[in-house]
């Protein structure tokens, strides 16, 4: 089998795949990415979770990381090699791929993302992935696999944990969809501005690409808050959690 693993700035996302070119995820699972854990930590906590979910780990015969932490793909690396006496495949924007760029700063979460959009949806002419992460950012890939470029917003909870800060007055907010566009209280205003705030801003950039292309992009969400929003709006054909740990999949069969 095969563990492939993405490293953001909020959390680690896991996925586990058979060894062929089948792109359906047997298993997946998500942790926080701080608070910064040691080499034994790490080693402990994935024990934990593989007998949690009962995978027996001498199944996993290779490991492909894709990271935007450098300071996390080290460490992740030697607890994995730990546990499995295997040396993980480090994948990033200089990897083989059909994916052509020519970008010196490509996050390798989005070049992953436009690598599973054109593998699988380049049927659709132009694709545009919205990834809800940690930062709002929309991949564009058109249909012979040229990245035609990137939009990156700050993220979802990044502009909540901005605005409320550390107010005493406010509780938690929960990211849900208010009633009413107008809100009456506190929570609502903030979720009316958060929710259809961003909403709008997505639905806007959709617009604005697919004008400044001549074209109706495929659109694919992913992303921790994607299914908040995929259920507002007729912008988003396809919600896909798991679309960036198929990009790392694909990347690891291109250059293993």
């Amino acid at each position: 089998m095969l563990l492939t693993i993405n490293i953001g700035n909020s959390s680690l996302r896991f996925g586990l795949f058979d060894n062929n070119s089948n792109l359906e995820c047997n298993c997946s699972w998500i942790i926080n990415s701080t608070p910064h854990r040691s080499l034994d930590e790490y080693i402990f906590l994935f024990r934990n979770i593989y007998q949690q979910y009962g995978i027996f780990y001498k199944f996993i015969q290779n490991i492909v990381i894709g990271s935007v932490v450098p300071t996390l793909t080290n460490i992740v690396e030697q607890s994995l090699y730990e546990i499995h006496k295997i040396k993980p495949i480090i994948v990033d924007r200089n990897s083989v791929s059909p994916v052509k760029h020519h970008s010196h700063q490509l996050g390798t979460d989005l070049y992953a993302n436009a690598i599973a959009a054109y593998t699988l949806y380049n049927n659709k002419n132009t694709t545009l992935v919205v990834d809800f992460g940690t930062a709002l950012s929309l991949t564009c890939t058109d249909k012979y696999g040229k990245l035609k470029g990137v939009i990156i917003a700050p993220g979802v909870n990044s502009s909540l944990i901005a605005l409320i800060g550390n107010t005493a007055q406010l509780s938690q907010i929960e990211l849900k969809k208010p009633t009413s566009i107008l809100g009456q209280y506190t929570e609502t205003c903030i979720q009316s501005g958060i929710i259809y705030g961003y909403l709008s801003m997505v639905e806007g950039l959709i617009n604005r690409v697919n004008q400044e292309l001549k074209t109706n992009c495929f659109v694919i969400a992913t992303g921790g808050l994607s299914h908040i929003y995929t259920p507002l709006t007729k912008k988003i054909h396809i919600k896909d959690k798991l679309h960036t740990i198929k990009g790392l999949k694909i990347l690891f069969h291109c250059n293993h």
